[in-house]
């Protein structure tokens, strides 16, 4: 399976994430750029996700439907796609927000190349979204940021 290439203009892999993208900060999606999507791609996917999180994986950004032509995102943007729902239970993304005194959290950021259009109800779980994207994916790619009150 090939490999997309994910960055941010934000922050580096394995780096820490700017407060500027999380709850306590302006709360706005970070700059993603890719490179490598294979060109029988119908649509990508961007996922976010807090394995850290006391409760068990946490949904921070589902966007499903991105133009598989385009190589990144702006801050704040999620057109064009479709936003899901993430854990918080709005739409969009809900940066970090990790409990305090917490070691950092880990935010897995998450590109996925898709066959064909993706169904996913707006509600799904970590689990169910993996479940779909995983099994589908032509390619992804990760970066992943870190995070600590």
């Amino acid at each position: 399976m090939a490999g997309i290439e994910l960055k941010s203009a934000a922050f580096s892999d394995h780096a820490v994430i700017p407060r500027r993208y999380a709850k306590e900060g302006d709360d706005v999606s970070p700059p993603l750029t890719w490179s490598g999507v294979p060109d029988d791609a119908a649509e990508l996917a961007v996922l976010c996700e807090d394995p850290d999180a006391p409760s068990g994986t946490f949904v921070h950004w589902l966007v499903t439907g991105i133009d598989p032509r385009i190589d990144g995102l702006d801050t704040g943007e999620t057109k064009p796609g479709h936003a899901h729902r993430n854990g918080y239970g709005g739409l969009g993304w809900g940066g970090p927000n990790p409990p305090r005194g917490d070691k950092a959290h880990r935010y897995f950021f998450r590109l996925y190349a898709l066959p064909a259009p993706v169904s996913l109800p707006d509600d799904a779980t970590a689990d169910d979204i993996h479940g779909v994207l995983d099994r589908q994916q032509l390619a992804s790619g990760t970066l992943v940021g870190l995070y600590q009150r």
